[in-house]
């Protein structure tokens, strides 16, 4: 797909329209293929978007029990809904609960053309299959 100016767009890389995050401020996503595609979203902070992998540090589970609610009530942080554990939006550092000081494992994204798109060289199965497989107990 061309963008404007004839700008290539991979559409295989597209995650979501940035305008998508204006309401929630954040937007689950599955990109790749195959038995393990990366799981993850992304959120709006201030004037930038980030992306993580949809995997708490702590257990392993998704962040949103409730699909596609990631944030505290007031938005002013991530929140995981197993277990409590609160996270920053714009670095994805615990802190506060059971992974206190541990990070959400990021997934580079820019904005391009209004459209947030996983970043050139990033692979979705490398950055599924670089998680880590044991993550720290109850």
């Amino acid at each position: 797909m061309s963008a404007g100016g004839g700008e290539f767009i991979d559409l295989a890389r597209v995650i979501c329209r940035e305008s998508d995050l204006e309401v929630t401020g954040t937007r689950a996503f599955t990109l790749g293929r195959g038995d393990w595609p990366l799981k993850g979203f992304v959120v709006r902070s201030g004037a930038t978007v980030h992306a993580y992998v949809n995997r708490c540090p702590h257990a392993g589970h998704p962040l949103d029990l409730v699909p596609g609610r990631f944030l505290t009530a007031d938005g002013t942080l991530l929140l995981c809904a197993s277990h409590g554990a609160l996270f920053e939006k714009s670095t994805g550092l615990c802190l506060a609960g059971p992974c206190a000081g541990r990070s959400l494992t990021p997934v580079p994204v820019r904005v391009r053309s209004g459209l947030v798109m996983l970043e050139d060289g990033a692979e979705p199965e490398a950055l599924a299959a670089a998680l880590d497989p044991a993550p720290q107990g109850y």
